[in-house]
């Protein structure tokens, strides 16, 4: 029997988090499907699942449903959801729990309405929307009810989502398809131009966690890492340096400081006062690339903070909103 009726849902691009009332985050899985083609039976979601990208045989596919922070695939995305939210409750649904779901600053009507109908077929009784830097300010800790400027920079692995919030609402919001996994992409192009080599994207993410920079680093990391020569089909072993992914992680992370610089640029003048005087926090797992807090600190000369639990601020916020629903009504679309 379902106990927990109340849960929010991170649905990431890279990662799904579900916090349930009362319990607090209690799953953390990639959003990652393994799915037979021939009979189209799911074999593995989650973590088991992303075990299996880039090593699976011609009849098995590892997909993940969501691009760019939206359902790319409805199907698999409903089915997906129906599976944490039976994850979660140990047991089949017996009592349907009110659902609330993050989705981008810019998602359009159509692509919220693909969110709220995929969690109605998975088992929600009903659905409430809240914009993803909206969770993420509340999930840090701000407090957004008050009438001062607050500036969000939420990277996560299919957008980064940048407001500045006032009065619980977004005054100023952008949101831009460039994150975590396109500093993944990046990587992996910069790989086959400078060295001939090709990697996966799971190789691409290690490289990013162990050795990634924004920043130059006060010791030059390496990482050895094996791809497919293109010259000679054959598997080959190169030496990584940070300093190397400074160079080729510069072009999406000044795309992300040009956004930033875009939303301060549209800010009213008394709230641009604010955020001068507070700071500017930093969430999501992208926003956890080393040096990217004193890239854009650089830049915009204000100062910028890291959130204490970057990747878990959305899913925390989401549940903070549940916690207490009357009050978050207007901010979480109901």
């Amino acid at each position: 029997m379902l106990i927990y009726r109340d849960v929010g849902i991170d649905l990431g691009t890279s990662t799904v988090l579900v916090y349930v009332k009362g319990k607090g985050i209690v799953l953390k899985e990639p959003s990652v499907v393994a799915i037979d083609k021939n009979n189209g039976k799911f074999l593995a979601v989650g973590e088991e699942a992303r075990k299996m990208l880039g090593r699976t045989p011609g009849n098995i596919v590892a997909i993940r449903p969501l691009k760019d922070g939206v359902i790319s695939d409805y199907d698999v995305t409903e089915k997906m959801l129906r599976y944490f939210l039976h994850k979660v409750a140990k047991t089949r649904l017996i009592f349907k729990p009110r659902v609330v779901i993050c989705v981008p600053s810019a998602a359009t009507e159509v692509e919220k309405r693909a969110v709220i109908d995929a969690s109605y077929e998975a088992g929600a009784k009903r659905t409430y929307l809240i914009e993803e830097p909206i969770a993420a300010a509340i999930g840090a800790g701000m407090d957004i009810s008050k009438p001062y400027g607050n500036m969000v920079v939420d990277i996560g692995g299919g957008t980064t989502d940048i407001a500045v919030i006032s009065l619980g609402g977004a005054v100023v919001a952008d949101s831009i398809k460039v994150a975590g996994d396109t500093f993944d992409d990046t990587i992996i192009r910069h790989m086959r131009k400078k060295h001939n080599i090709l990697i996966g994207e799971r190789t691409a993410e290690d490289i990013k966690i162990n050795v990634g920079s924004a920043y130059p680093r006060h010791e030059n990391l390496s990482i050895a890492i094996t791809g497919r020569s293109l010259i000679s089909g054959l598997p080959k072993t190169i030496m990584v340096t940070s300093e190397e992914t400074i160079e080729a992680l510069s072009e999406p992370v000044q795309e992300i400081i040009d956004a930033v610089h875009a939303v301060l640029e549209r800010t009213p003048p008394e709230l641009a006062s604010d955020i001068s005087e507070r700071g500017i926090v930093m969430t999501g797992g992208g926003a956890m690339l080393y040096g990217l807090d004193k890239r854009l600190q650089e830049s915009t000369k204000i100062n910028v903070f890291l959130a204490d639990d970057p990747i878990s601020c959305v899913a925390l916020g989401t549940g903070m909103a549940l916690d207490d629903i009357e009050v978050y009504a207007s901010i979480a679309s109901l």
